[in-house]
């Protein structure tokens, strides 16, 4: 059977004779796995097993006829030269009777030459007892290569004449009256009988060749179809569909089993490729669609956060200027009209808050926070939340426990007291009445793991999974604005992954909840001692501000609030108007507070690098209510300070302060 191809049926060239069809490169094949009791070991290869069932008995029958042949040849050389010799022996001891029975010594002489006449014997010797002793034929050849043959000398019936006899011999019928021997040189015997083992030798050469080419060809004619097949199977293995066998039927005369098998894998590796096919189609398509249904999300981020941070700054503007007014308001409220401006001081908080807590989740989606590592003393910080939580603690009737160990972490102070803070937030919000909020701080393998626990109503396992989303509450459908928004715990996890841990809970119903994490640990001997207090607020009289926003009724709120403080006010809509008071040099301003977003294509940013530049004692401060991430980013990268609308009036009035110390 042909292992070659037809031009048209060929996917890839072949190599030389023996090679399988050209495969791509494969990764090696796996281990086999230990034989079991039931398992049939195979070692070697076909074409080996093949040379061993082919070659060995031919070879075991050539070398078994050769032999035998070659042993009867060298018994038959031996046998003719035997007989052969002895018959000379005999001819020449018939011839001689008489002439040794009578003492005809030339006679005998003749009978001697005319035996090595025949060429059949080198030397005859013609002996009796009576002293008679003839010899015919050189004595100068080795004795090893000499054969001797003897026969005796009898006298036959006719000879039997006593009349003739010589003094002292006797006719006693077959006794032998002498000995001829004959000798035969072995050199041209040997010559033959080594031609005959050289013939037997070669014989069984040619037959071993015959048969090893023969069973080599078979051999070839089996394992090479056989080798493309593996060779196929490994490459579909790995992944080539397109590999075919390249194996067809190169006989007449019914069909292979090989090409059968060949044919069969071709067939699966068609059916594979066409299935991959399939399968490649369904993924693009799959993709694709996750590729359109992707950019759809990211466009729904992109319009969701730009819709936010439009709102934001939307929201953030009237609840500025309603800050400042409410605060101005305030003093001068009468008792009948005192509840009523709380309240909507109250309003004015809450939606501050949830402005300040989506804000916060901005910047940490933008990453425009970095975290200050240091080391933080747990019982120093456990003592600032201590006395931020205690009043809350009292009355929800709640035990709060703190337990430090006197342990030190490696973590941004801040956004720590962030975390822990809201954590135990959320503990007193549920925990019962009587019930235990504890706050514990112990080593572990990885560092030092903080622990809120509380013996609440706790969280069903198919809440654990989102409580950590936006907006995203529990026991909160009605969405009631004092027990929070949702953010909190989505903005614990996004500083926990700033700081590169993340915050786990434990938690079963009616069981209570622990909420942890781990930070690296600190040798609390290396925690530098806290600064002193700062000194107490001076007094605002007589600072001169530059107000610069396009909102007429956050002017107005500003100025009121600013003036009640003592300050000096002056106020403008435009960004250019701004510059231009900066760059009079007529007056020097204290502090400078610009809106982001001014009227027409102003840019409160410009406005800021101008005070910088023009103005550089000036305390320049942003005021806005964008909080979009590239807005953030924007800043940052600019080091511009940043107050988010809406500004607490008590957070402006420690700025300043701040301002008006750093002049005394």
């Amino acid at each position: 059977m042909s292992s070659a191809a037809p031009p048209h049926e060929r996917a890839a060239p072949t190599a030389t004779e023996g090679a399988g069809a050209a495969l791509p490169p494969q990764s090696p094949p796996p281990p086999p796995p230990p034989p079991s009791a039931h398992t049939l070991v195979v070692r070697g290869n076909l074409q080996r097993d093949l040379f061993r069932l082919g070659v060995v008995p031919c070879a075991a029958v050539a070398l078994a006829l050769t032999g035998w042949f070659t042993h009867n040849r060298l018994q038959t050389l031996e046998a003719a030269f035997d007989a052969e010799g002895q018959a000379v022996a005999r001819q020449v001891a018939a011839m001689s009777d008489l002439s040794l029975y009578a003492g005809d010594v030339p006679a005998l002489q003749n009978v001697a030459n005319a035996a090595l006449r025949g060429g059949q014997v080198t030397r005859v010797e013609i002996s009796n007892s009576a002293g008679v002793y003839v010899t015919a034929g050189p004595k100068t050849a080795s004795l090893a290569q000499l054969r001797m043959f003897t026969s005796p000398v009898t006298l036959r019936e006719a000879s039997r004449a006593s009349a003739f006899a010589p003094a002292g011999s006797t006719a006693a019928g077959d006794t032998p009256i002498g000995l001829v021997q004959t000798f035969r040189d072995t050199t041209a015997y040997t010559r033959e009988r080594s031609r005959s083992l050289i013939a037997g030798i070669g014989i069984a050469l040619v037959a071993l060749i015959a048969a090893w080419a023969s069973v080599r060809h078979m051999a070839r004619t089996v394992a090479r179809p056989l080798r493309r097949v593996s060779r196929t199977v490994a490459a579909l293995e790995a992944g080539h569909f397109e590999v075919r066998c390249d194996v067809v039927e190169g006989g007449t005369r019914g069909t292979h089993e090989l090409a059968v098998l060949a044919h069969d894998i071709d067939r699966l590796a068609e059916r594979l490729q066409r299935n991959r096919q399939i399968s490649e189609e369904r993924v693009r398509e799959a993709t694709a669609v996750a590729l359109q249904r992707m950019a759809e999300a990211e466009q729904a981020a992109l319009s969701r956060a730009r819709f936010l941070a439009a709102a934001s700054h939307d929201l953030r503007q009237p609840l500025h200027a309603m800050g400042l007014f409410i605060d101005g308001l305030l003093p001068g409220a009468s008792p009948a009209q005192r509840p009523a401006v709380l309240r909507l001081q109250e309003s004015t908080e809450f939606m501050g808050v949830l402005l300040d807590d989506l804000l916060e989740i901005s910047r940490l989606d933008a990453q425009v926070l970095t975290p200050a590592i240091a080391k933080v003393p747990l019982a120093e910080l456990f003592d600032q939340l201590d006395a931020q939580h205690a009043a809350a603690a009292v009355e929800a009737r709640v035990r709060l426990r703190w337990s430090d160990r006197g342990l030190a972490v490696r973590s941004d102070a801040a956004m720590l007291r962030r975390i822990v803070g809201n954590l135990v937030t959320n503990a007193l919000r549920h925990a019962p009445e009587g019930g235990t909020v504890l706050v514990a701080a112990r080593r572990s393998a990885s560092g030092v793991r903080i622990e809120v626990r509380d013996n609440g109503v706790g969280i069903a396992p198919i809440h654990q999974g989102r409580i950590f989303e936006e907006f995203y509450q529990v026991a909160n459908t009605e969405r009631d604005r004092r027990r929070g928004f949702g953010l909190g715990l989505a903005i614990c996890a996004r500083i926990a992954t700033l700081l590169g841990t993340r915050i786990t809970v434990r938690s079963a119903l009616q069981a209570g909840s622990t909420f942890a994490f781990t930070l690296p640990a600190a040798r609390l001997a290396d925690v530098t001692p806290p600064q002193p207090p700062a000194l107490a607020p001076a007094p605002l009289a007589g600072l001169r501000c530059l107000v610069v926003d396009d909102d007429p009724a956050i002017l107005d709120g500003s100025r009121a609030l600013l003036e009640q403080w003592g300050c000096q006010v002056e106020c403008v809509s435009t960004g250019a108007e701004a510059i231009a008071r900066l760059g009079t040099g007529d007056i020097h301003y204290d502090a400078v507070l610009c809106d982001l977003q001014l009227a027409g294509d102003g840019d409160g940013v410009d406005v800021i690098d101008a005070a910088k530049r023009l103005q550089p004692e000036a305390l320049a401060v942003l005021v806005s209510g964008a909080t979009g991430p590239e807005v953030l980013q924007r800043l940052r990268h600019g080091g511009v300070m940043l107050l988010t609308k809406p500004v607490a009036p008590a957070k402006l009035r420690a700025l300043l302060t701040t301002r008006r110390q750093i002049m005394v």
